[in-house]
């Protein structure tokens, strides 16, 4: 790493640069979810949320936060649509500064995390320009100021290693290693804060609104099963150019073995809906994963 601080690469393109303009869009997408009057915000395991400029996603990304409870803790995977660094790529003790401030790496549970999958690399060089983990922390932030993230940028579609990483990633979540922690890194806030895991990603790119939206649900329905591999198998065999199924397989394998039973589709979209240009669009799903289906 060569700073302490990754300075945001999108602000004032994908979403507005100046503080109170950008408080202000993130509040107008997250007051219109509909929040149960019963159970409240969801303390969720895992969603997947996208990551395009505001005005074509951040309807569906609002949908998303509006109804969860932000835990201090999230780990938010993407994918690497820079090409640089690592096929894994994590920083564990750079913040990340918006223009709401700066976000604090969660160093503890990234390190453990390295130690746990040595596939796993630190490295700055996939995280510099890449905008999808970036795009989702405003929404973070505005919601629970006091965040810790780690974030990880995936470049591979081997669906073993996406598997590996999502069962390495539930297991420093359980504390299923402990061998592996130093006693003196060890904190209240870990053993009893939540975590909640985010995919970045988009859905189908630069298709027609009828292909995508097919294509998409194709995907979504398994992901709303919980089904890693047929997600994996769907996007490869129906050419379904979502640009986040590897973090997607990564929460699905550790929402699953953490003890996640249910997925919902908050919301779904396709950059048409905001552009009216139908011949050539980008989908994006909002998509909850708890442990149990709300009533």
């Amino acid at each position: 790493m060569t700073s302490s601080v990754r300075t945001p690469a999108v602000a004032g393109r994908f979403y507005p640069g100046r503080a109170e303009e950008l408080l202000r869009e993130v509040r107008d997408f997250t007051s219109t979810g509909k929040i149960s009057i019963t159970t409240g915000r969801i303390a969720a395991i895992g969603c997947v949320a996208p990551h395009a400029g505001y005005i074509y996603s951040g309807g569906v990304a609002g949908a998303v936060y509006s109804q969860l409870e932000i835990p201090q803790r999230c780990v938010i995977l993407c994918p690497n649509h820079t090409g640089k660094g690592r096929p894994l790529a994590i920083m564990t003790s750079t913040a990340w500064q918006t223009p709401l401030g700066e976000v604090a790496a969660d160093t503890n549970m990234g390190t453990r995390l390295l130690r746990r999958f040595p596939a796993l690399q630190e490295d700055s060089a996939a995280h510099r320009a890449e905008h999808a983990i970036e795009v989702q922390l405003p929404f973070l932030q505005a919601l629970r100021p006091e965040l810790k993230i780690v974030p990880i940028a995936i470049g591979t579609s081997d669906f073993d290693v996406l598997r590996g990483l999502g069962e390495a990633l539930a297991d420093v979540i359980a504390d299923r290693h402990e061998e592996d922690r130093h006693e003196e890194d060890r904190h209240e806030e870990d053993q009893d804060e939540k975590v909640l895991i985010i995919a970045s990603s988009d859905m189908n790119h630069y298709e027609s609104d009828e292909i995508t939206r097919v294509k998409d649900h194709k995907a979504i329905e398994r992901v709303l099963a919980m089904d890693a591999r047929g997600l994996w198998e769907v996007v490869m065999n129906e050419d379904i150019s979502m640009c986040g199924f590897g973090p997607t397989i990564v929460m699905l394998t550790a929402a699953k073995i953490l003890g996640a039973t249910s997925a919902t589709l908050v919301k779904y979209a396709t950059s048409g809906d905001v552009s009216g240009d139908y011949e050539s669009v980008v989908g994006y799903a909002g998509i909850i994963v708890e442990w149990k289906r709300s009533t």
